[in-house]
């Protein structure tokens, strides 16, 4: 009981943190957008393979657009 318990908050977390994240991302709405995505799809990562692949390509996007390897 206390594994789905545990479970069904994570998926709410990250679901909260990916929409609040997408909605602060939209240009010309102040706030850490990207940085909210990012948490929610490392929240969502526990659970999901798909939010875990996002999560992934993201991060080697931004280490690629920074120059790190």
């Amino acid at each position: 009981m206390l594994r789905h318990t545990v479970r069904a908050a994570r998926i709410v977390a990250g679901g909260l943190l990916l929409g609040t994240g997408a909605l602060l991302a939209v240009p010309g709405v102040p706030g850490p957008g990207v940085l909210l995505v990012v948490a929610g799809l490392g929240v969502l990562g526990g659970e999901f393979e798909w939010a875990e692949r996002w999560n992934s390509r993201l991060r080697d996007t931004v280490r690629r657009f920074w120059g790190r390897r």
